[in-house]
C-alpha cells in the first residue's frame, strides 16, 4: 500500500495565507497551492493563525502537529515577534530551536522563511526604518542560524527577482497578495525537489485586480483597526528605540555598528549574510 505523505504548515499570517482571500471567504496561501501540486498522496495540515508568535508555535500548535507524524513541516513565525514591545531574540531562538528540534527528530524535513524587509514597500519615517529592520534582521539571523544548525530548507525571499514588486504584495503591503503566495509556492516547490519530493509545477491563477476604492475600502475596515492595534503595543517601545537610534547618530557617526549583531556564525557566510551586515552598517 502506497505511504500517504502528511504536510504540517505552522505559524502566523504569513503561513495561514493573509492576502489570498478569495470571493467566498476563503484563505489559501502558499501552502495551499504547494499541496495540491504533489503528485502522491498529501495530508495537508496548516496550523498556523494570524498574530501568533513563537511561543504558540512551540506550546499549541507543534504538539497538535506531532500528533500526525508530519514528513513536511512549514515553521513561519517571527514577524509578531518583532511587532510587540519587549521583543527578545533569545527567547525567539529558542522558541523556534525547541519546536524544529522535535520536528526533526520526528524525521519531518522543514521549511523556513526569510522575512523581507517591509520598509521597501511600506514609507516609513527614517529612525523607525531603522528600529524595525533591526528587528526584523534580529529575526532573520535567528532564522538562517537555526536553517544551517538543522541542515533545514529555508526561503531566501529577498533573493527572489523583482520581490518587490507591487503585484507581489496584498494591499496592507506585509503580506505576499494572491499571485505572491503563488510565487512562494513555486520557490518552495524548489526547495523540496532538491529533497526528492515530486510536486508539478505551480500553475499561477488569475490574479483578479482590485479598484482604488476597494483598497481603501479594504484598508479602512482591516488595516485601520491592526494598526492602532499594534501602536498601542509597541509604540511605546519604538518612542524609546528611536530615542537611543537618534542618539547613536548625534553622536556616534563615526562609529560602526558591530557586523554581526545576533549568533555570530564561524562558518564561511553566504551572500545573505553579507548583504546584512552590509544593511546594518550602513543603515
Amino acid at each position: 500500500m502506497e505511504r500517504v505523505a502528511t504536510f504540517a504548515v505552522l505559524g502566523d499570517s504569513a503561513a495561514s495565507g493573509v492576502g489570498d482571500t478569495d470571493s467566498t471567504g476563503t484563505t489559501k496561501g502558499w501552502s495551499y497551492y504547494l499541496a495540491k501540486h504533489f503528485q502522491d498522496p498529501l495530508v495537508y495540515i496548516n496550523l498556523s493563525r494570524p498574530g501568533a508568535q513563537s511561543g504558540e508555535v512551540l506550546e499549541d500548535q507543534l504538539p497538535k502537529a506531532l500528533i500526525h507524524n508530519p514528513d513536511i513541516t512549514a515553521v513561519i513565525v517571527g514577524g509578531n515577534d518583532a511587532l510587540r514591545n519587549g521583543f527578545d531574540p533569545d527567547r525567539l531562538h529558542q522558541n523556534l530551536r525547541k519546536t524544529i528540534a522535535q520536528l526533526q527528530s520526528a524525521g519531518s524535513d522543514i521549511l523556513l522563511l526569510q522575512l523581507h524587509d517591509p520598509t521597501r514597500i511600506v514609507p516609513l519615517p527614517r529612525l523607525l526604518g531603522r528600529v524595525l529592520n533591526r528587528r526584523i534582521n534580529a529575526v532573520n539571523r535567528v532564522t538562517h542560524s537555526l536553517a544551517r544548525e538543522f541542515d533545514a530548507q529555508i526561503l531566501v525571499t529577498r533573493s527572489i527577482e523583482n520581490i518587490y514588486d507591487r503585484q507581489v504584495w496584498h494591499i496592507d503591503r506585509m503580506h505576499p497578495s494572491k499571485y505572491g503566495h503563488q510565487l512562494m509556492a513555486h520557490h518552495f516547490r524548489e526547495l523540496l525537489i532538491r529533497k526528492n519530493w515530486r510536486i508539478d509545477p505551480i500553475e499561477f491563477e488569475e490574479t483578479p485586480t482590485k479598484s482604488k476604492m476597494d483598497s481603501i475600502i479594504w484598508m479602512l475596515r482591516n488595516g485601520t483597526p491592526w494598526f492602532l492595534k499594534r501602536s498601542f503595543d509597541l509604540f511605546p517601545a519604538a518612542i524609546i528605540l528611536m530615542t537611543v537610534e537618534l542618539f547613536k547618530v548625534v553622536f556616534f557617526t563615526q562609529k560602526p555598528e558591530p557586523a554581526t549583531m545576533y549568533y555570530p556564525e564561524f562558518s564561511p557566510q553566504s551572500q545573505w549574510d553579507l548583504q546584512e551586515v552590509n544593511e546594518e552598517r550602513v543603515s
